[in-house]
């Protein structure tokens, strides 16, 4: 597989967030920007919410990946992708009718997503792959950037590749959580083609240099 068919999505939860616009444009070679919503009830921690996204929609050089870790997704997740935000993911264990959603996402333009914390199974999900734009498979517990990459969720996200593969299914599979140089191949090789990556790209003196490393890193390592 080439780097083609491979994304690096920075999360903005590692930029700086006063210089958010200046943030945005070291990223400008990235396949998406990724937003994590928090509501501190759902997550134990507060981000910014459909204003602060609006603003960033407005000046991102990249389109919006949004990861809303949020109590009632079914509520509130059409309206990030009103907003024009390219995906919108929403957590499986917060909705109440995540195909219903996805649709209505995808209704409104977006593409749909969903995320599974590191406790959750997926094959729940196996038969509804096709509800689906993109899977996303924690590598950390939902919450708090910076924390250590878990490589016991590689099984469970090989599972689902296979899975997509056997269905001829063209659901992208994203990973979030301590992903850098030295965990990316681990994630490749599981199967992943999404990768969001935060301070390994926002921490890196050269943002565009870091995402040209991970791809290649990635590219390397699917199968």
């Amino acid at each position: 597989m080439t780097g083609d068919d491979l994304r690096i999505n920075p999360s903005i939860l590692a930029a700086d967030f006063v210089n958010m616009q200046a943030e945005l444009a070291r990223i400008a070679t990235a396949d998406f920007v990724h937003v994590d919503v928090m509501d501190n009830h759902f997550v134990p921690n507060l981000t910014f919410g459909p204003q602060m996204v609006e603003r960033i929609q407005a000046t991102s050089p990249v389109p919006l990946d949004v990861h809303l870790m949020i109590t009632d997704p079914d509520r509130w997740a059409p309206g990030y992708a009103e907003i024009g935000a390219a995906s919108v993911t929403f957590h499986l264990e917060a909705a109440s009718d995540p195909v219903a959603l996805a649709r209505r996402l995808r209704q409104i333009g977006a593409r749909a997503g969903v995320a599974v914390k590191p406790a959750t199974p997926v094959d729940g999900l196996f038969d509804v792959l096709d509800e689906f734009d993109q899977i996303l498979v924690m590598t950390v517990e939902p919450g708090f950037g910076g924390q250590s990459f878990m490589a016991d969720q590689m099984p469970k996200l090989a599972r689902l590749s296979d899975e997509a593969r056997r269905r001829g299914s063209q659901v992208w599979l994203q990973v979030d959580g301590g992903i850098a140089e030295s965990t990316i191949a681990q994630a490749a090789e599981a199967g992943a083609d999404t990768f969001v990556a935060g301070s390994a790209v926002f921490g890196a003196d050269d943002p565009g240099q870091a995402i040209a490393a991970l791809r290649g890193v990635a590219a390397a390592h699917r199968h």
